[in-house]
């Protein structure tokens, strides 16, 4: 899945449209390394995105297979560090 999608469908952003503008912007990375909107994540990838209050980092648990889930289902998905 690409790592735009995965941002939004398991509501990290609010919209896919912020995570690729924050993609352009290049403070998403995926393993320490920039990423672009069309990079695959895959389970176990560590992605990090530089907020202005400071980095928060994220592990891929799971890939989902909608578009979007519950957000009560998100610690299934995404673990935060």
């Amino acid at each position: 899945m690409r790592v735009d999608k995965w941002l939004s469908a398991v509501n990290v952003v609010k919209r896919r449209t912020i995570a690729t503008d924050m993609l352009k912007s290049g403070v998403v990375y995926v393993n320490g390394q920039k990423a672009k909107a069309s990079k695959d994540v895959k389970v176990g990838d560590r992605i990090t995105i530089e907020y202005l209050k400071g980095p928060r980092s994220y592990e891929v648990l799971q890939i989902p297979m909608t578009k979007t889930i519950p957000k009560s289902q998100k610690e299934e998905y995404v673990k935060e560090l």
